[in-house]
This record gives C-alpha cells, structure tokens and sequence, in this order.
C-alpha cells in the first residue's frame, strides 16, 4: 500500500508540483498517523481539520488563519458545524477572500444575497460579517429543515443554495442541475474534512 501511494505521490508531484506535493505529502502523513491519536475528536482537531482545507485554496498562511478563526467563530455563534460551515464555503468561494459575484448577484466568502445579508442585519462586503451572515442563514435553514427526515440537511443546504422557498416547492432538492450539483459538491468537501476526524 505504501508502494501504491507513493507511486501516486510521485506522479502527484509532477503533476501540479512542489507546492501540491507538499499538501499532499501532509495529508499523507496525517492519514498515515491518524490510528495513533484519540478518535474523539477536539474543537482544536476541528479548527486543524478547517485550516488544512482552507489553505488547499490559499496561499497566505495569515489569511487562511484568518479565515479558519473566523469560520469557528460565526460556527459557534449560531451552533453550525464548522465543517459544515466550511464546506459551504469551499463551495460557494473556494475561500477566495477576494471573489466577486455570482451570476444571481451573491457576494463574498459564503456568497449571500445582498437581500438576504439585509434581512439578517449583516455588511456582506465586509468578510467576517460575511461568514457570520452565512453561518447564520445556514442556521436558518438547517432549523427550517431540520423535520424533513433523513434529509434534511441536504434540503438545507439545496435552499442555502436555491433558496427555502424553491425546495418547499418541489418537497426536496430543485431539479435545476446546479443545485443538486452544489449539495454533492458540499457533502463532498464535508464528507472529506469529516474523515479527518476519525
């Protein structure tokens, strides 16, 4: 297995070079150690496991620290996830602090809605009011959906998307295309920090 995963190491390298190699290199050694550490994991394993993926996407550590601190805070402000929180991000902005708008009009890191940053009281132009304003929309559908079934976390985070409305609708996830594909893009990034939990 070793032998395998170096091999993928080395062509990994080639591939998209040093900096990815050294990434890849650091996932390698946490999956490998991983077994050795307590399975329960701490608020300190949580903010490692986001501030790894934040700095997949970013090049300034003081940046991605920024923005791993300010994900734990606007998380533990309206009691979401931080993976989760961190997910949506990774989708929405892939962490690019300085991303414009969407094609619907969103804004920022978590990419609200000016209308929807109004009605939670929030500047999403400024970033950490950005985050804040994003958990807590999260929030809000997370609870809207919360009675859904087994579900309802992913029609939570379709109407993040599509907006609450648009899954009450159709009584799920809207079949637009994009927003199935934005759930499977967010369960993907959450499903993938969540492993690092162990």
């Amino acid at each position: 297995m070793i032998f395998i995963t170096l091999e993928i190491i080395e062509f990994r390298k080639e591939e998209y070079g040093m900096k990815a190699f050294r990434v890849l290199l650091l996932a390698l050694v946490f999956f490998l150690f991983m077994p050795y550490f307590n399975n329960k994991a701490s608020a300190a394993d949580v903010e490692t496991i986001v501030y790894w993926r934040v700095s997949q996407y970013n090049d300034n550590a003081e940046l991605s620290a920024w923005i791993t601190q300010a994900i734990m805070y606007a998380s533990s402000l309206y009691q979401v996830d931080p993976l989760l929180v961190a997910a949506v991000m990774q989708a929405e902005s892939q962490f690019n602090i300085n991303v414009g708008y969407s094609r619907a009009g969103a804004v920022g890191l978590m990419q609200l809605m000016p209308e929807t940053a109004e009605m939670i009281g929030v500047n999403p132009y400024d970033p950490l009011e950005n985050i804040i304003g994003g958990a807590s929309y999260l929030r809000t559908q997370l609870n809207n959906f919360s009675g859904w079934g087994d579900y309802g976390v992913a029609y939570a985070i379709a109407a993040y998307n599509a907006g609450g409305q648009a899954v009450r609708d159709v009584g799920g996830c809207p079949d637009n295309g994009e927003t199935y594909e934005y759930v499977c893009a967010v369960a993907n990034a959450y499903n993938g920090m969540l492993a690092l939990r162990g």
